[in-house]
């Protein structure tokens, strides 16, 4: 797999850092100038395997969120969130929907849903005690210049 552009970051995780995640992924793919549809897909999509990790990898304590996002030449992107946290026992049943470990009300259960709602596709890797992967992969629609 040929990759054409390629950025990595870690941080804390700290629910502050979010939107800096969000962010920073954004700018990173908006020079393959996706439409404002596919920018806030992948946004949403980061968004929300972010706060897992905030919410759920390191529930009483601050850990590192890795991110790494990587460009194909067919206008793939392809986005790792890894964490070093709890990891997930059983994947399957984390990634049904209204499925979460939390007891807090405003958790809706739903942050893989929404993943893959706006991605093309969705996969986990987990192993408890060490850690979660998320991997995101969105194909950007190929955008003709005017002439």
């Amino acid at each position: 797999m040929k990759v054409l552009n390629e950025m990595t970051m870690n941080f804390e995780s700290r629910s502050s850092n979010e939107a800096f995640a969000r962010g920073a992924v954004a700018l990173f793919v908006a020079q393959l100038d996706p439409t404002v549809s596919e920018i806030s897909d992948i946004k949403t999509a980061v968004s929300e395997a972010v706060t897992n990790c905030v919410v759920h990898a390191y529930t009483d304590t601050v850990g590192m969120i890795r991110i790494n996002v990587r460009i194909l030449p067919d206008n793939t992107v392809i986005i790792k969130i890894a964490d070093r946290g709890c990891g997930i026992e059983d994947i399957k049943k984390a990634m049904e929907p209204l499925f979460t470990t939390t007891r807090e009300q405003e958790r809706a259960g739903l942050g893989f849903a929404v993943m893959q709602s706006f991605c093309d596709s969705v996969s986990v890797r987990s192993t408890v005690g060490k850690g979660t992967t998320v991997t995101l992969r969105k194909r950007l629609s190929l955008r003709c210049a005017n002439v």
